[in-house]
């Protein structure tokens, strides 16, 4: 998905943003990667993966996730992919819990997103997010991450609000 746009241009990233584009517009490269700064043209590469549970009602559900950690990586998200596997995703790690806000500009896969709360648990799910859409997909309150998955996946699978999350990067098992 179109990720993480708005979290660029809130804090903690807003400086960022500023300073990255501030040098761009210099002529300066950042970290020799001046070209990162404007919008993506391409899927990014695939990003180190590490294991996720949920587990539900009805059982443990695993999957294999793309930790998206810098704020490029977020900003990418899954654009330009065209399908998103039903046991694979991307997860977002917030540095501290707030508002997630996501869209599906030049994402090509409809995604469900899925909005984790501080306690691990599944805080909110917007399913079947429409490809390339701009309309803005709310966590509507603070969260510590948000998952995305092939859309569709979590009804099939019967994943819903209050489900536990388990995975290294939130600090617990997987």
């Amino acid at each position: 998905m179109s990720h993480l746009r708005l979290s660029l241009f809130s804090s903690p990233f807003r400086g960022v943003a500023v300073l990255i584009g501030a040098l761009a517009l210099s002529g300066l490269a950042v970290s020799g990667q001046a070209a990162e700064t404007g919008e993506p043209t391409e899927a990014q590469p695939e990003l180190p993966r590490q294991p996720l549970t949920i587990v539900s009602a009805n059982g443990q559900h695993l999957f294999s996730v793309e930790l998206a950690k810098t704020p490029r990586q977020q900003q990418v998200g899954e654009m330009f992919r065209p399908t998103v596997p039903a046991d694979r995703g991307m997860l977002f790690v917030w540095p501290y819990p707030q508002q997630s806000d996501m869209w599906m500009e030049n994402t090509l896969a409809s995604l469900d997103i899925v909005f984790i709360g501080a306690d691990h648990r599944i805080q909110a799910i917007a399913e079947n997010a429409v490809p390339r859409s701009l309309a803005h997909i709310s966590s509507h309150g603070p969260v510590v991450a948000t998952l995305e998955l092939q859309g569709g996946v979590t009804a099939k699978e019967g994943i819903s609000v209050g489900d536990r999350i388990e995975a290294a990067a939130l600090g617990g098992k997987s």
